[in-house]
């Protein structure tokens, strides 16, 4: 699963930029700011991630079950994680 950060703890920003976010041609560990909103690839995680990161009391669990997309919020950071196969489609 590929893994974009979105470094905000604002929910609105969030929201209002997300489809911006998962259209973004970013590479393995490239940065950018959007909106005044830094966002980053961080790369592939590991299947078991998601549920490690479900389990936290403090993370937020949002899900797009259309596409598959999981979202976690914790702290002041959103981490959308795409399936490898749909983060291709999306990319292109």
């Amino acid at each position: 699963m590929r893994c974009i950060s979105v470094y905000t703890d604002n929910f609105e920003q969030f929201s209002d930029m997300f489809e911006q976010v998962i259209e973004l041609q970013l590479g393995e560990n490239d940065e950018r700011e959007v909106e005044g909103v830094t966002i980053s690839d961080s790369g592939e995680v590991p299947e078991h991630y998601i549920e490690r990161m479900s389990a936290k009391p403090e993370v937020v669990v949002m899900k797009d079950k259309t596409r598959g997309i999981t979202i976690f919020q914790h702290g002041k950071v959103f981490e959308i994680l795409l399936p490898s196969g749909e983060a291709a489609e999306i990319v292109g």
